[in-house]
């Protein structure tokens, strides 16, 4: 379906660059929650949380990678996890102090923190805002204390409804994250959820439909969801909910108010830059005939000892094949439900894009893509079934 022979990688501008740090420790591990986060024991050894130790070993990776990007303004950070409000307030000081001196950061970034209801109290919040941590995304997941209860979440809805309130008077962009298609949920909690949470008018809302991810304790005792047909109407009410209250649909799970937008996100998802440091994290960067891609040791403690011994952490550092480039661009820009630009696809991968010709045609025979000649758009048939659209840009 793709015509990639003899196709070189061949960039005549990089793309936006993006710092994304991992902060990979938990107060608890959720049920549903596949990705790189520990529970914090006693001490400081194999799962304790050394917090100097760990930022020290941030600013040291930070350092590795600016050979890399010199010249390179950074646009947005994001920091995720695991849990990051977790960091001390002087903790986070100190880190972005560290990033500030070392990178030619945007006076205007995006500078995001993923925070947990159950870690947060005011003090806290009016301190990181000081830091210079603009916005905040909160992980709410439910405004049903037996939802989060069955979620494994140690928050109760009270605490959730409070760090919301707390957040909005420190931060100018607070983003809240929920899920749908809960265990047991019916139509009228589902909703009840949304309308919490519209409530706080924040200006931006992630919404995730609750799946069982591999190697997770959902995966291997689930718990009775919704049906398919059933999710369904949840989503259907969900985003009925969100438009008639001034909410934008402009990507997959992701709602915004006008210009609310997560600019970090839209990085991603517009196939630029990132610079990824912590524990696990991945990175991306291009540069004029190539582009990389990097992960980092997964655990913390291998991950800490990797820096302070060899002085990296890296364990994958490679080159993007060209036949893999179509599908890792299409992977993220067909999220996107306004569509994007299809002079991107050249200038983020450094294709032509008549490689991908055969693909588009087939995908618009099928109704999944919209005709329009300029505009990399699904349509409401390709975003229910995204990941049959996307398959067609595999090589």
């Amino acid at each position: 379906m793709l015509n990639l022979q003899n196709s070189r990688v061949a960039l005549t501008s990089l793309p936006p660059l993006a710092l994304y740090i991992h902060f990979p420790w938990c107060e608890k591990k959720c049920p549903y929650c596949d990705f790189n986060s520990h529970q914090i024991r006693e001490g400081v050894g194999k799962d304790g949380f050394d917090e100097k130790r760990y930022i020290n070993a941030l600013i040291a990776d930070l350092e590795t990678e600016l050979p890399n990007i010199w010249g390179r303004q950074v646009h947005t950070i994001f920091i995720g996890g695991g849990t990051p409000s977790l960091i001390s307030p002087a903790g986070m000081d100190n880190l972005l102090s560290a990033i500030r001196a070392r990178l030619n950061l945007d006076p205007a970034a995006e500078i995001t923190m993923e925070a947990n209801p159950g870690s947060i109290e005011a003090g806290k919040f009016a301190a990181y805002a000081k830091c210079g941590i603009n916005r905040v995304s909160i992980g709410v997941q439910s405004f049903q204390d037996e939802q989060l209860k069955a979620l494994g979440r140690i928050h109760t809805s009270t605490e959730a409804k409070r760090a919301i309130e707390i957040a909005l008077q420190h931060f100018p962009a607070v983003n809240l994250d929920l899920m749908y298609g809960l265990p047991n949920q019916t139509l009228a909690a589902a909703r009840n959820d949304i309308e919490t949470a519209l409530s706080f008018q924040t200006p931006h809302l992630s919404l995730y439909n609750l799946t069982l991810e591999p190697n997770t304790y959902f995966a291997n005792f689930p718990p009775k969801l919704p049906s398919e047909d059933e999710i369904d109407l949840i989503f259907e009410q969900n985003l009925a909910l969100l438009t008639k209250a001034g909410y934008q649909r402009y990507e997959v799970s992701a709602y915004a108010k006008k210009d609310q937008e997560c600019k970090h996100n839209l990085n991603y998802w517009r196939f630029g830059d990132y610079i990824g440091i912590g524990a696990g994290a991945h990175g991306k960067i291009s540069f004029p005939n190539k582009i990389t891609r990097q992960v980092r040791e997964r655990h913390p403690e291998t991950y800490m000892s990797a820096i302070e011994n060899q002085g990296h952490a890296l364990i994958e550092s490679k080159e993007v094949d060209a036949q893999d480039l179509p599908f890792e661009f299409m992977l993220n820009a067909l999220r996107f439900t306004g569509g994007e630009d299809t002079a991107s696809f050249s200038e983020r991968t450094g294709l032509p894009l008549s490689v991908i010709s055969k693909a588009l045609q087939e995908a618009s025979q099928k109704g999944l893509l919209d005709e329009h000649p300029k505009n990399l758009k699904p349509t409401a048939l390709g975003l229910r079934y995204l990941n049959d659209l996307q398959a067609l840009f595999l090589s």
